[in-house]
């Protein structure tokens, strides 16, 4: 696949998993600083990975937020809970995708991801009106 195709499917899906709104501001906020990473996230993150046919976007969204939160990336974790409403990974899913984490990478990195999963599942229901 050519980097321009890799580009355009990479935002494409970039935006059905986290949002056009969320894609938009990232576009808006870049600058020629990051421009160059942007684009490489986009192509490779989104358009390589991503747009892989061997898994769907909920199972890719459960293993990012295991590793995410395995990692103690913490905003990037909230940010994938938050893109599992484009996911439809459910919020039993992700709880345990969580206790993986626990088992394998730990209990004080599962602990903060389940502090930022559920902060973020709450912020999203009220959000919703649920």
């Amino acid at each position: 696949m050519s980097e321009d195709k890799r580009l355009t499917t990479g935002r494409a899906t970039r935006a059905q998993v986290l949002g056009e709104a969320h894609v938009a501001r990232a576009e808006a906020n870049t600058t020629e600083i990051d421009a160059a990473f942007q684009d490489f996230i986009t192509a490779g993150a989104w358009g390589s990975v991503w747009s892989r046919p061997g898994l769907s976007q909920r199972d890719r969204s459960l293993i990012t937020i295991a590793l995410l939160a395995a990692l103690g990336h913490d905003e990037e974790v909230a940010m994938h809970v938050r893109a599992s409403a484009n996911t439809g990974a459910s919020a039993e899913e992700i709880t345990e995708a969580l206790l993986h984490v626990a088992v394998y990478a730990g209990v004080p990195a599962a602990n903060r991801a389940f502090k930022i999963a559920k902060k973020t599942l709450g912020q999203m229901a009220k959000e919703s009106g649920a």
